[in-house]
């Protein structure tokens, strides 16, 4: 009896996109964008996602006082957004632990198709009364695995 390729590979995850465009305040000194704009990116792609994609608005967490705590992330930039790229924030699930979620993403510039950065990032679920992490809950995980 073999096992099945998701088995062997583990759960595959469904990746969405979000289109965004740089803004002036988002230049530095250097005529490109701030490293820290990047996280930014990523924060708003994920707020976007979790509305229209996933189903669960930020608003939900909130009313079960719920939220995300990013615990670590990794950026490797290569190469600079200018003023007035578009580009594009991709992100996917990689797993589910018991307090916490692994995503992938990687931020693309519209015009070249070209990776200006990618990484991974770790969230841990929290009571917002308590601040402490919590186990995630059964429909939570249900309505991410898309």
């Amino acid at each position: 009896m073999s096992d099945s390729n998701e088995e062997k590979q583990g759960k595959v995850y469904a990746r969405f996109v979000t289109e965004m465009k740089v803004r002036p305040d988002d230049i530095d000194l250097f005529q490109h964008v701030h490293s820290s704009r990047y996280m930014d990116y990523l924060l708003a792609a994920r707020f976007d996602q979790m509305e229209r994609c996933y189903k669960m608005p930020m608003s939900e967490y909130l009313e079960r006082n719920m939220g995300w705590y990013q615990t670590s992330i990794t950026m490797n930039f290569k190469s600079a957004l200018l003023m007035g790229d578009e580009f594009f924030v991709e992100t996917g699930i990689l797993k589910f632990g018991i307090c916490t979620i692994d995503l992938s993403y990687r931020i693309v510039r519209k015009a070249d198709n070209r990776i200006c950065v990618d990484g991974t990032a770790t969230y841990a679920l929290i009571d917002l009364k308590t601040q402490r992490a919590i186990r995630i809950p059964k429909d939570v995980i249900e309505r991410h695995t898309i």
